[in-house]
């Protein structure tokens, strides 16, 4: 591409950003101010990078475009509207050529070249949006993960720890990490693993409750595992899985009440007056 012809494009730089503006907001694909400045800077860059044909300006404008998609997915635009963004100006960026170039086939020639690169550039966002929903959906995951396995004091000198859902590796590291942080502050000595919400008991997941256990009695505290329902105490027999040594119970009640004996404390119900 001739470097003239891109220079002029380059002196008519604010009238290609009022057409694609107009472009963007003729489509609804416009949000104000942070757009207008992504565009002026994306369009400054872009036009540098491709009048001088220098590679290394060319990578700061897929970094550039990686970014804007990035943080225009996270306004809530979907892949094909950040796609249309680059295509609005593909649009624009074809009209000033076509008045700009009178020769058909120096036009021809621009808009092969300059749409090669753009079409390349709209595949980055293709792949920068990806990304960016997978650490969307990443950090969900984790804030989930925190949430569903909250360490909860139960008495003093006792914590409880209700798990829902499957435990796995990266999950069991969060659940002895809370576990075993929990049991620091409060200086309790006694940990509840109430596992009733927990849909099933295969080898793995009993391989979890053992080392959450181990780690556990690491911090010199008991655990104790309730909420063994009939067909997980099945499931565990017939595994040939061995909890000998740990204390299991069938509900939290059972498990708490073993915690006071443990501790020799008593509940007792006062009669009314």
């Amino acid at each position: 591409m001739q470097n003239n012809i891109l220079g002029v494009l380059k002196e008519h730089e604010n009238k290609l950003l009022t057409v694609w503006a107009q472009i963007l907001s003729d489509i609804g694909a416009s949000d104000g101010a942070m757009e207008e400045e992504e565009s002026k800077e994306f369009a400054s860059v872009f036009l540098t990078a491709v009048s001088n044909e220098d590679a290394r300006e060319l990578e700061k404008v897929e970094d550039l475009i990686i970014g804007i998609s990035t943080s225009r997915g996270k306004r809530g635009y979907s892949p094909r509207e950040n796609a249309q963004y680059l295509t609005s100006f593909k649009e624009a960026t074809s009209k000033i050529l076509s008045e700009l170039i009178q020769d058909p086939s120096k036009l021809y020639e621009a808009n092969l070249k300059l749409n090669s690169v753009l079409d390349n550039l709209t595949i980055l966002t293709f792949e920068a949006f990806m990304r960016g929903r997978e650490d969307v959906i990443s950090r969900q995951v984790d804030e989930i993960s925190e949430i569903s396995t909250p360490v909860i004091t139960v008495w003093e000198g006792i914590v409880a720890l209700p798990i829902i859902g499957t435990l796995d590796s990266s999950r069991t590291q969060v659940v002895m990490e809370n576990l075993l942080q929990q049991i620091v502050d409060t200086g309790s000595s006694i940990a509840i693993l109430d596992i009733s919400g927990v849909p099933a008991v295969d080898s793995l997941v009993a391989q979890h409750l053992i080392k959450t256990v181990s780690a556990t009695r690491l911090m010199g505290a008991e655990c104790i595992i309730s909420g063994i329902r009939p067909e997980i105490a099945q499931t565990v027999v017939h595994l040939g899985i061995d909890l000998t040594g740990i204390i299991t119970k069938a509900s939290l009640a059972s498990a708490l009440k073993t915690a006071f004996d443990m501790l020799q404390l008593s509940v007792v119900k006062r009669n009314k007056l």
